[in-house]
């Protein structure tokens, strides 16, 4: 239990490697199903952080084919995970793609919407509005929050 508490992000297979390096020997099976029955399970960022909120408006791809020539004509912004001792938290950037200046960022333990339209409204505070704000489609940046902030500042 100790080791799964100092590294929460190991499964059974390294907390068997972890329990073979402090001299028990023992297989993976018991580990697995110690585990099991506990209702211990590894904490890791799931693959795809950009899911698609299917109730959301669809926006359509704006930079095909666009030449990029100053400042705040694009923005982008995604999310990404860091991972920490303890799990995960999550990260947004919003960039000036022709400066490639990082306008703001936002740190949050959840993939809520709230750290997303608190790191556009910094970037919007401090730098104006851009021509055109490119992300995926992921459900924090279709949101009705979030595109309500763009809309408000056009």
């Amino acid at each position: 239990m100790s080791i799964y508490l100092k590294r929460p992000f190991y499964g059974y297979r390294r907390i068997t490697e972890e329990l073979k390096r402090n001299g028990h020997q023992i297989n993976r099976k018991p580990v697995r199903r110690i585990m099991h029955n506990l209702n211990i399970r590894a904490i890791y960022p799931k693959l795809n952080l950009s899911i698609p909120n299917t109730q959301h408006e669809k926006y359509p791809y704006l930079l095909s084919g666009m030449a990029i020539d100053h400042v705040n004509q694009v923005w982008a912004s995604d999310i990404t995970y860091l991972r920490l001792k303890r799990g995960v938290v999550y990260l947004t950037a919003i960039t000036d793609i022709f400066s490639l200046k990082m306008l703001s960022w936002k740190i949050s333990n959840t993939l809520d919407r709230s750290f997303c339209v608190e790191a556009l409204n910094e970037a919007i505070s401090k730098y104006g509005r851009p021509e055109i704000f490119n992300t995926d489609q992921g459900s924090q940046f279709t949101s009705i929050e979030f595109t309500k902030v763009l809309l408000d500042n056009l």
